[in-house]
């Protein structure tokens, strides 16, 4: 039986309408879940493929940390895929401090956010204090190090040019060509 903690209010969306969502996530990872609405502790125990049972603790911690219960189930879909995050209040001095990072994470108008998607293939989100990524490794890897680039200062357009750059690097690896467009 594993043991995982989730905030509050990210709770509903762990169970979902009536107790959908829940019970999605039961039988498509062969777990028994068991939540306590009181202080977001949730039980987890395996009941059939002992692989797929793995995979529970991480769908509920991604949906913990910000993700949509349907991009968490992707978790499911290969064994690659994979979830991860980053402890944005580690880098941040001060409130103001942490707010500032978050808010380069995001970008304007949630910007930032969607070229890092977008240019990686991983699904990004930025909640509390957490930035969470899931994808492939070498996606999260990607995601992971143009996050780490901005929590350190890096200007936006150098770390939109690291994005890019890896892109087309990781076509052209798949015999694929990338143009960039300026602008």
């Amino acid at each position: 039986m594993k043991h995982v903690k989730i905030p509050n209010d990210r709770i509903g969306a762990l169970i979902g309408d009536g107790g959908e969502t829940l019970r999605r996530i039961e039988a498509a990872a062969e777990v028994d879940i068991d939540v306590d609405s009181q202080d977001g502790a949730v039980a987890i125990e395996r009941t059939g493929d002992p692989v797929r049972g793995m995979k529970a603790p991480e769908i509920v911690q991604a949906i913990g940390r910000g993700f949509k219960p349907d991009e968490a189930l992707t978790l499911l879909d290969d064994d690659m895929r994979m979830f991860d995050t980053i402890d944005i209040e580690r880098a941040a001095r001060n409130d103001n401090d942490l707010r500032r990072k978050k808010g380069r994470l995001i970008g304007e108008n949630g910007r930032t956010r969607e070229l890092m998607e977008e240019l990686t293939g991983a699904s990004v989100v930025i909640y509390g204090s957490t930035f969470g990524v899931i994808g492939q490794p070498k996606e999260v890897d990607i995601a992971r190090s143009a996050a780490e680039m901005l929590l350190d200062g890096a200007p936006h357009g150098s770390v939109y040019s690291f994005l890019e750059r890896k892109r087309s690097e990781e076509l052209k690896q798949q015999g694929m060509d990338y143009h960039e467009f300026p602008g």
